[in-house]
């Protein structure tokens, strides 16, 4: 994968380590793996990224962080690549995942009118939440292998490029 391209649109290390809800990582923020760009860092991060772009809670950045830190991973890729889920691309991607999970679980598919209320989130777990909940894990699982194993395909290829324009 073209380095330049990547850091283009990398955020600022800056910028995470001062933002709100990633402040509370403290020290944490200050380990240089997170802010290279190398290739072992940049799978993991969109591994990472791509998975957790498929957990349905608020503030994924921040758990995105937490798994950046732990796997020792590129923490400015992990966190950008949750933003995979907006407000645009979340219905779509959280209903393939319903029908993903249904398919699964072999239940047919329910019938039902999104609520944002507490009552309705409740309501929903018992029927709904199995299947979108499993669906979740098996797309962010499939998301993250693939995203994972392409980044590292793609990295190397590039670098079989520099190695034989060199030669040339």
């Amino acid at each position: 994968m073209p380095k330049k391209i990547i850091e283009r649109f990398m955020p600022k290390p800056e910028t995470l380590r001062n933002h709100k809800h990633l402040r509370m990582f403290g020290k944490l923020l200050h380990k240089p793996n997170l802010w290279s760009l190398n290739r072992r860092s940049a799978p993991a991060a969109f591994a990472v990224g791509l998975f957790v772009a498929w957990i349905p809670m608020p503030f994924q950045m921040v758990l995105a962080a937490a798994l950046a830190i732990i796997f020792n991973c590129n923490l400015p890729i992990s966190v950008a690549l949750v933003w995979i889920t907006n407000p645009i691309t979340m219905p779509f991607m959280f209903y393939a995942a319903y029908m993903l999970g249904a398919k699964i679980l072999n239940h047919p598919p329910q019938n039902f009118a999104f609520e944002a209320t507490w009552a309705w989130i409740e309501a929903s777990l018992s029927t709904i939440g199995p299947p979108f909940l499993l669906g979740c894990l098996v797309m962010g699982t499939i998301f993250s292998v693939v995203g994972f194993l392409l980044i590292k395909v793609l990295w190397k290829y590039s670098i079989l490029l520099k190695w034989n324009k060199r030669k040339n």
